[in-house]
């Protein structure tokens, strides 16, 4: 269904429009010429079920529907309909003329338009220099904004009304264009940490970086240090700070040439994930025991590299081997059938289940399994509760 044919049509609704205000429907109706009428009669061709139908209504739709009189639509379709057909630049053209501040924020609050053309409007959005949720029109936009963005808005209905909810979307934004669109927000001023979340998230493209490191800011510099994605240019610049260098040596995708590039930084290049088996072994043989510890904790470690630490005389280093997700489960097994390092298989969550219900039982290591999320997951998907 377009446009086209609907103007070649009679149109009967009722109730009432549930995205577009009541002044924009008509307005819009009016614009495309189509023919509304106001009573039903029989020479309706479509009709449209809108929101808050009267009883009276609701039995007459039911009745022309079970009678296949008539053909019917919800108001979520046609306005979809209308959405689509709204030309982007003479929207834009029209509010910033205007000055229409509840126009603009109707169309903010209308589900039914692109992403790509909410993104646009938010920009015209005048905040009037308060927070996001410190006047009414503000908290409406600010809802607006998380409500459309963020996942799964039905389990956590509340998250639109919280600042926390625009740094949970950072968190799941993986499009450079949300977290510019965030990272414009006049309220954002407020809230470094939401900032910071922005920068470091991979997604956060070379322009925004480079963006943000020009506010001159070291907690954003230091976020940006831990950007996976850091671009090469910032990688350069931060390498000649201690602090910023041994977090790109931590969190920094590696390739060859960057990993000989941060040899400096040895016992923070070892706890990074993106190591690959030369890489580690080449770390190996710098034979220096704050090395083996790191690698002994990277999630990532390769399980030949795994061999060779457990043979390292170290109980620390050991530990940590037992703790990690890394370690294959037959050497967890053999572990608890020694009676060792029970501590670091209540905290594994790569250990089987059969075991962590053992160990449970021991008050010494009850408080490790509770909070070992593999096993939590394991009792709610049983919902059988904590065993006491």
């Amino acid at each position: 269904m377009n446009l086209q044919d609907l103007q070649a049509k009679t149109l009967f609704m009722f109730g009432k429009p549930r995205a577009f205000s009541h002044a924009e429907f008509q307005s819009q109706i009016q614009h495309h010429k189509l023919n509304f009428v106001e009573e039903y009669h029989e020479d309706v061709d479509l009709l449209i079920e809108g929101r808050m139908m009267t009883p009276y209504e609701q039995n007459l739709s039911d009745d022309l529907y079970e009678n296949k009189k008539i053909e019917s639509i919800s108001i979520d379709v046609f306005e979809k309909v209308l959405a689509g057909s709204l030309e982007d630049d003479t929207l834009l053209m029209s509010l910033k003329l205007s000055h229409d501040k509840e126009r603009l924020k109707s169309f903010l609050q209308n589900s039914c338009i692109s992403n790509s053309l909410f993104l646009k409007l938010v920009k015209l959005y005048s905040w009037s220099g308060e927070d996001f949720f410190e006047n009414d029109d503000n908290r409406d936009v600010s809802a607006a904004f998380i409500s459309r963005f963020y996942e799964n808005i039905e389990r956590n209905h509340n998250v639109q009304y919280a600042t926390s909810g625009f740094i949970q979307l950072v968190s799941q934004a993986k499009s450079s264009e949300i977290l510019q669109a965030i990272a414009d927000l006049e309220p954002l001023s407020y809230h470094p940490k939401i900032m910071m979340a922005i920068a470091m998230s991979k997604y956060c493209d070379e322009k925004m970086q480079k963006k943000l490191h020009k506010k001159r800011d070291e907690q954003i510099d230091e976020a940006l240090s831990f950007n996976k994605n850091l671009s090469l240019a910032l990688v350069d610049g931060f390498m000649k700070e201690k602090t910023l260098g041994s977090n790109i040596a931590k969190s920094r995708e590696l390739d060859t040439s960057l990993f000989e590039k941060l040899q400096n930084f040895a016992p923070h290049l070892a706890s990074n994930p993106s190591l690959t088996l030369k890489m580690q072994e080449q770390l190996l043989d710098f034979n220096e025991l704050e090395i083996y510890l790191a690698l002994a904790h990277n999630p990532n470690l390769k399980e030949s590299l795994l061999k060779k630490l457990l043979e390292v005389e170290n109980e620390c280093i050991v530990s940590a081997l037992y703790e990690n997700h890394a370690m294959p489960v037959n050497f967890l097994e053999e572990a608890y059938k020694e009676g060792k390092y029970y501590a670091s298989l209540a905290k594994n969550e790569n250990t089987p289940v059969e075991i962590l219900y053992q160990l449970q039982l021991d008050s010494r290591y009850e408080r490790y399994v509770k909070t070992n999320r593999a096993f939590g997951k394991h009792i709610q998907s049983e919902n059988i509760g904590w065993l006491v």
